[in-house]
């Protein structure tokens, strides 16, 4: 027969607290869209609409070139990279491919705080490759490499982490779309955003539309879009498309500032600053009261956490 063992109060109350966050999970009654927002490597897109993710693979597989890079910093910052320069950095299947593979990474990055997306060489993308474009000619191709890149950007754009399109040179097309992925864009002084999709015959397919009436509004959205619209900095700057325009357009130094300027959002634990993104997140996306539930919900995994209480004892300190 075991010996009982008899808790200390402390383990006592963190196990409640524990116990707490739980139930408040539990008791939660949620969307099938909150759900999807409280777990991590939940996709839009399953079998139940058509979609068979592994058939599309094995198509994307065809078209090799290009890479796309992760680098994870001590600060809590990925540096994420659209590497295939010889053609602007447009998206082979490949990449298509390791762009998931770099986000399913990143959901499981625990220590991460922000994420940076760039182009390699001085500019960000051109958009999707036009040999994988030409040899998925059909429409059913075309809705599946669509159905593909929305579940892989939404997946982007729902990390819980505190993300930046560092956008040098041109963002064309399908990388003009991923820009929208992130939480905020920066530009440097020449660099220019595009979304073409109009003078090749198509709307975007990989949720940029979408993404732009929140970022810009409805009618500014209409206007870049019917127009094809080249946005350069000033412009950009202007209707709300970018936060800031850099100093510096050498890529070291851009990245650089682009690190400084993401690392005032991102000071803190990243059991906090993760939860803070997942409540704009749901904010954004939930209805108000869907929204209400998924704060309180967040705020039960923190509520007597070591980050509060290690915050509360240093005002305690303070203001004796």
């Amino acid at each position: 027969m075991s010996v009982p063992v008899r808790e200390t109060s402390s383990n006592n109350g963190m196990e409640s607290k524990q116990e707490m966050a739980r139930s408040l999970l539990k008791t939660s009654s949620m969307s099938i869209r909150t759900k999807l927002l409280h777990k991590t490597g939940v996709s839009l897109y399953d079998t139940s609409h058509g979609f068979h993710e592994e058939v599309v693979k094995k198509k994307l597989q065809q078209f090799p070139g290009g890479s796309v890079d992760l680098q994870r910093e001590d600060s809590g910052i990925g540096i994420l990279t659209l590497n295939n320069p010889s053609k602007m950095n447009a998206f082979s299947g490949v990449m298509m491919l390791q762009l998931l593979e770099r986000v399913i990474e990143l959901e499981s990055w625990t220590e991460g705080k922000g994420l940076i997306v760039r182009g390699a060489k001085s500019t960000f993308s051109s958009g999707s490759d036009l040999n994988a474009v030409k040899a998925l000619g059909t429409p059913e191709d075309g809705v599946a490499m669509s159905m593909f890149m929305q579940n892989t950007l939404t997946r982007l754009m729902r990390l819980p982490l505190v993300s930046v399109a560092l956008v040098q040179g041109r963002a064309m097309g399908g990388g003009a779309e991923v820009t929208t992925a992130c939480d905020f864009r920066l530009m440097t002084r020449e660099s220019e955003i595009r979304f073409v999709h109009k003078e090749m015959g198509i709307v975007p397919s990989w949720g940029g539309a979408a993404r732009l009436v929140n970022i810009i509004g409805n009618r500014e959205a209409l206007k870049v879009l019917t127009g094809a619209l080249k946005l350069d900095s000033k412009k950009a700057l202007d209707i709300g498309m970018v936060e800031e325009v850099l100093q510096s357009s050498d890529e070291t130094e851009s990245l650089e500032e682009a690190q400084e300027w993401l690392k005032q959002f991102i000071k803190g634990p990243p059991e906090v600053i993760r939860a803070l993104k997942r409540s704009v997140s749901s904010g954004k996306e939930l209805c108000l009261e869907e929204a209400l539930q998924n704060e309180r919900d967040l705020l039960g995994t923190l509520w007597g956490g070591p980050a509060n209480l290690e915050a509360i004892a240093r005002r305690a300190k303070f203001n004796k």
